[in-house]
């Protein structure tokens, strides 16, 4: 017909032009929806930690085969981020979303059947492809949906609360399902709920597009996904041990000139797919640092809470996942709280708050050694749980509040690449200051021999090994200094990891002191509809 475009669902809509969202009553439904996708995607990410050494034992990978196995997912996924939630804004964030549901489903079933290496590193890869199309897509979506700031503060609240609660529950989640089942089934879950998923999004999910962004530029996509692959992949090889190997060096310069050439192409374009602007603003690019510095400085703790759990106190990997569930438990409560704290305190107050109190919590593990303490630990975890979600939650709100909604693919796609960068970044530095400071301190402990220390030095789990083979008064002295280095290494990273949320606290004084100014009624004067988006109810209501 002329002047129209197919929708996804089979339905003819007008060309440029974004389908009024879902009735209020809807609205919620919508968001059960997507954060149920969400939480899939999140699981992925970290799910197959614990899974590691049967899947080992049972498809025998080499050593750079395992690391690929890992880093797969989380690398495609970083990588394609932007290039997909930009498409979205062009071709339909829906129809993005209901392919990367498909692809999704597709790579879980591919997973499940893997009977070699190569063929779970390529299911791995493919799931990355389908959790690139479906973040962005989920909350740029909630750009559309929920157009009253209030609402849609709640609604991020509910968003980003389970994507961390996904990213926590992951090894609990691996480790239930490997005491009774086999390593295949962390990603057999997926596979019906993505069955399910599909024509239930394509039923109640809205389309949405933004109808004045322009042509897609292939190119410059192409430039982004490239450039931040290799920027990431040296991140991620810098915090294996190879930060001063060439390949790291060429993968980095590689990606430098990749993504500088993509901001100059995109700042001489009139449509670009990043407003380059948008980042001299505030709300958006103070927001888009806060993200980074966050998990640049807690991703990290995570990888070394479960060793320390494991491997000092001896828990296995369903108890480990129970001792981090306060964690998930207290982000749950900040993102169903962080409305009510954003209109108390405003954007600053909110992160600046969320940092402080986070850095309070790194500090207080401190006080953990060789002993269990069990009220320290989930007291920390319950106050980094909860400063940590603020923080994420002020700083997505405001970004996203701040996007004009033809950009809202791009915003989300900026957010979560952010949220990946500051991971590989965390995972570098953090790793770096530890692997220093623990495989000094058991290479200088006395009365072991020359060679046992030295590969000792690599990893406690190394140390526990080469201690069992010396067996005698020789290995339980090795024992136990790999048990205080790696105590100490801990103390050393949780302290830097606490100066880094203090800088994250000194960046967001940059935030807007309040949101949108309030109407005569307390409430905040909602984000206008752009020129191809309807108001989801009548003014009257959306004042309200």
């Amino acid at each position: 017909m002329p002047g129209t475009s197919p929708d996804p669902a089979g339905s003819d809509v007008p060309a440029q032009r974004t389908r009024p969202p879902a009735p209020v009553a809807g609205r919620w439904t919508v968001l059960v929806v997507l954060c149920a996708s969400l939480l899939l995607v999140a699981l992925d990410a970290t799910v197959l930690h614990v899974a590691v050494p049967a899947v080992t034992a049972d498809l025998r990978p080499g050593p750079v085969e395992l690391l690929w196995i890992v880093d797969a997912y989380p690398l495609v996924c970083a990588s394609l981020l932007i290039l997909f939630g930009t498409l979205g804004d062009r071709v339909g964030r829906r129809r993005v979303l209901l392919f990367g549901y498909a692809i999704f489903g597709l790579a879980s079933v591919l997973a499940v059947l893997a009977h070699t290496p190569g063929v779970l590193i390529a299911a791995r890869a493919l799931l990355g492809v389908g959790g690139a199309m479906i973040m962005p897509a989920t909350l740029s979506l909630l750009r559309h949906v929920f157009p009253d700031r209030r609402e849609r503060a709640l609604a991020i609240g509910v968003w980003s609360a389970v994507a961390a609660v996904g990213a926590a529950a992951g090894p609990l989640v691996g480790g239930l399902l490997l005491e009774h089942f086999w390593w295949g089934s962390v990603f057999l879950l997926n596979i019906p709920l993505m069955v399910v998923a599909v024509p239930v999004g394509r039923l109640l999910v809205p389309e949405s597009t933004g109808g004045d962004s322009g042509p897609w530029d292939v190119l410059g996509a192409l430039l982004a996904a490239t450039g931040l692959c290799c920027v990431i992949l040296a991140v991620k090889q810098a915090g294996d041990g190879r930060l001063l190997h060439p390949g790291t060096g060429a993968l980095l310069a590689a990606g430098a000139v990749l993504l500088g050439w993509f901001a100059h192409r995109q700042r001489r374009r009139p449509f670009p797919l990043v407003d380059f602007t948008a980042f001299a603003r505030p709300a958006f690019g103070t927001a888009v640092s806060c993200i980074v510095l966050t998990v640049l400085s807690l991703v990290g703790l995570a990888l070394l809470a479960a060793q320390y759990l494991q491997l000092i106190l001896g828990l296995s990997p369903l108890q480990t996942g129970l001792r981090l569930l306060p964690l998930s438990l207290a982000a749950i409560a900040a993102g169903l709280a962080g409305p009510r704290l954003l209109r108390a305190l405003g954007p600053r107050a909110m992160v600046v708050g969320g940092f402080l109190l986070t850095a309070v919590a790194v500090l207080s593990l401190t006080a953990l050694g060789e002993r269990d303490d069990p009220a320290v630990c989930v007291g920390a975890f319950l106050l980094l749980g909860f400063g940590l979600q603020t923080v994420l939650f002020g700083c997505y709100e405001s970004m996203l509040a701040d996007a004009p909604p033809e950009q809202a693919g791009s915003a989300a796609a900026i957010g979560e690449t952010a949220y990946q960068l500051g991971a590989g970044l965390g995972i570098a530095l953090l790793g770096t200051v530890m692997n220093g400071t623990y495989g000094s301190a058991v290479e200088s402990a006395p009365g072991i021999p020359e060679r046992a220390a030295e590969a000792a030095g690599h990893s406690l789990g190394e140390a526990l090994a080469v201690a069992d083979s010396l067996g005698g008064a020789a290995g339980e002295v090795l024992r136990e200094s790999a048990r205080l280095a790696f105590v100490q290494g801990m103390h050393v990273t949780l302290l830097v990891s606490a100066g880094l949320l203090l800088a994250g606290a000194l960046a967001a004084l940059r935030l807007p002191r309040a949101v949108h100014r309030a109407d005569d009624r307390g409430g905040y004067v909602p984000a206008q509809p752009g020129p191809t988006e309807e108001p989801l109810l009548p003014q009257s209501v959306t004042n309200r």
